[in-house]
């Protein structure tokens, strides 16, 4: 529900404010009054395009706000919600346009992009005109405005669920089909490569384990020499431990004589004895370690070959060798098993293909029905509107080839304006006129369904008069039970229907140098006078106040 309309520095606006009631509010006023200027600033307030134009002579900027009263759950708050913004319940939508051209979106006063902006606005308004008839000319919202008609919101969303099963299931179908297909093209090669890795067995730093090993052996061979020279010179037949044993046995024999001078040099005997055994074990265990088998040395030589060898055909690092033995072994494995993964995969998409197709089909039969209820009802709208040789039809072409996310159908609105002529998409078979009296009576089928909570039409009564503009208002009054509705209207009957009367007017100012529209709400004997002046003209006569009291009764019976 839109509860205000504030405007400051628009073309011919320095400060307006418009409350609006609920039910039907009507915009009248003298042509060049200023009706368009308040569409177009509504327009720039919901995300529409920007102008430097729009800003009045003098102004740097200017404001557009418009203030709604939004109910939880509307499809506003999730575009709110999506864009990270708080949900208030009220809505303040202001847009500032700056004389420079560039503009400015807010929400609730928080920054947000122009597209957000536009995505809210079309959310809660629909603004059409004689030559703006969008709901209908774009035939992409057709099947949506079925939908709603008929109720099928829950079998959409369900069947969007299953679209997004199907989807994912024959994407990973087609994915692994085509693992399989490039593991075939190297299956050879990778059995191959997995046997030959398989029989080698590289492990990972087994490379610097015999090389370290290898160079121990090839040198221990040319260092074992000097070795057991070095040991016969300590524990051989010239060992110096047997003499220096006997001397330390003879000096301790003295000790008891003179021990201060003979105790440190014992101890000091003692020491290199020890030392010279220490050096006799290191010796022999270095011997030791050179003692090596020939045809040991002969194996590790030909295994670090084999492992280089590999490293070089498989442009690996030996040390990796052990992890492309695994991937190896690993690909054959899903050749080998491929082909059972492959018919559970099969399996699980034609499954989902099957309960896609079900449910889709099922929704066809369903959208076809709701299609002939659609038309009857709106059929049945338009011989008041002076369409009765007209006739409204719902084209369903249902094509199970070319499936989507909302089904197999394509849904648009065809009418026929005479009998024996050609039918087609409305938009290129009925005229301007026709176009909104097929709209009104479009949207007072649809009611609150498929529609915005606030629909503003401009001058769609334009070209008819009497009866057909009778009709008009008392479907906008109908209308206006579930949504809000704003007109801006030149008929009187229009007029006479409506819960609020706003008279938009051009008032002069400083003597005449400029000029300002205002917005004045109607009370019942003005309202009466402003019917009257619709119905005579400049000069308004009794005859003509006498119309207006009539057509204010008989709307209010």
């Amino acid at each position: 529900m839109l509860a205000r309309l504030s405007i400051r520095d628009i073309v011919l606006i320095e400060r307006l404010d418009i409350e609006f009631s609920r039910g039907l509010a009507v915009l009248t006023g003298e042509t060049g009054a200023g009706k368009s200027i308040l569409l177009d600033a509504f327009a720039l307030a919901l995300g529409g395009r920007g102008d430097a134009g729009l800003v009045r002579h003098g102004a740097e900027q200017g404001q557009v706000t418009a203030m709604f009263d939004v109910p939880k759950g509307h499809p506003a708050a999730g575009i709110l919600a999506e864009n990270g913004l708080d949900d208030t319940g009220e809505m303040i939508l202001r847009r500032v346009q700056l004389a420079d051209g560039r503009t400015r979106a807010f929400i609730n006063d928080q920054a947000i992009s122009v597209q957000t902006l536009k995505a809210v606005g079309a959310a809660l308004v629909e603004i059409h005109g004689q030559h703006d008839e969008r709901a209908l000319v774009d035939a992409s919202t057709h099947r949506q405005l079925l939908d709603a008609f008929a109720g099928h919101e829950k079998d959409v969303a369900a069947l969007e669920a299953l679209w997004d099963i199907r989807r994912t299931a024959n994407a990973d179908l087609d994915e692994h089909r085509a693992g399989m297909e490039r593991a075939a093209r190297e299956a050879d090669y990778l059995r191959h490569a997995s046997q030959e890795l398989k029989t080698l067995a590289p492990k990972e730093g087994e490379e610097t384990e015999l090389a370290g090993r290898r160079t121990t052996m090839m040198q221990g061979e040319k260092i074992a020499t000097d070795l057991r020279e070095a040991q016969e010179a300590i524990g051989g037949s010239h060992s110096p431990v047997a003499s220096l044993s006997a001397a330390v046995r003879r000096l301790e024999r003295r000790a008891a004589n003179a021990p201060a001078l003979i105790e440190p040099a014992v101890k000091a005997i003692d020491i290199a004895i020890n030392a010279l055994e220490e050096a006799d074990q290191h010796l022999n265990a270095a011997l030791a370690a050179t003692d090596f088998d020939p045809a040991e040395l002969e194996r590790i030589e030909e295994r670090l070959f084999a492992l280089r060898a590999a490293s070089r055909k498989y442009s690996t690092p030996v040390d990796l060798l052990a992890a492309l033995a695994a991937q190896y072994a690993g690909d054959v494995a899903l050749i080998d098993a491929g082909a059972d993964q492959l018919k559970k995969l099969e399996a699980a998409a034609g499954e989902a293909d099957k309960r896609y197709a079900a449910a889709a089909a099922k929704l066809s039969a369903a959208r076809t029905k709701a299609a002939e209820k659609l038309n009857k009802a709106v059929n049945a709208e338009l011989a008041p509107l002076k369409l009765e040789r007209a006739k409204f039809m719902t084209q369903v072409d249902s094509n199970a080839a070319a499936p989507g996310l909302q089904g197999i159908d394509r849904v648009e609105f065809w009418v026929q304006t005479n009998p024996g002529t050609k039918p087609g998409p409305m938009m290129k078979v009925a005229s301007g006129g026709e176009l909104s009296r097929f709209l009104l009576a479009l949207k007072v089928v649809l009611a609150d369904r498929g529609s915005a909570p606030t629909l503003v039409f401009d001058e769609i009564d334009t070209g008819v008069g009497g009866a057909v503009a009778d009709a008009i208002g008392s479907r906008l009054a109908r209308l206006a039970g579930k949504v809000q509705v704003m007109a801006v209207t030149h008929a009187p009957q229009v007029a006479a229907r409506a819960s609020q009367h706003l008279l938009i007017s051009k008032d002069a100012l400083d003597k005449g140098k400029r000029v300002a529209t205002r917005v004045n709400a109607l009370a019942a004997d003005h309202r009466r006078e402003e019917i009257a002046r619709m119905l005579a003209g400049a000069e308004i006569t009794a005859e003509a106040r006498a119309a207006a009291e009539r057509l204010l009764r008989a709307a209010t019976a």
